[in-house]
């Protein structure tokens, strides 16, 4: 008999979200995913100005609020809320 019984595969570790520092990001980078995330979340909620709250979303950063995702498989970055919150990456929490 072989040992080549299927066996669940595992998430290979460079696959993984990971969050970045934000201190190592420009100021126009930093703006860029505030206007993603502000785009993504408000504007298609009705929002009649969704990047008005793009001063809240930078604080929120800064607090450590919402963190700076970088997907290696996707190569992308978004902010989300930090793991530790219970809410997975990508999600609001503003």
């Amino acid at each position: 008999m072989s040992n080549d019984a299927v066996q669940p595969s595992e998430t290979d570790p460079r696959e993984e979200k990971f969050v970045v520092d934000s201190g190592l990001l420009t100021e126009d980078q930093l703006e860029g995913l505030a206007e993603e995330y502000c785009t993504r979340y408000h504007g298609l909620n009705e929002t009649e100005h969704p990047l008005a709250e793009r001063g809240r979303v930078i604080e929120a950063v800064r607090r450590g609020e919402l963190v700076v995702w970088f997907d290696p498989v996707e190569n992308t970055a978004g902010l989300g809320a930090p793991s530790n919150s219970g809410v997975w990456p990508g999600q609001e929490i503003i």
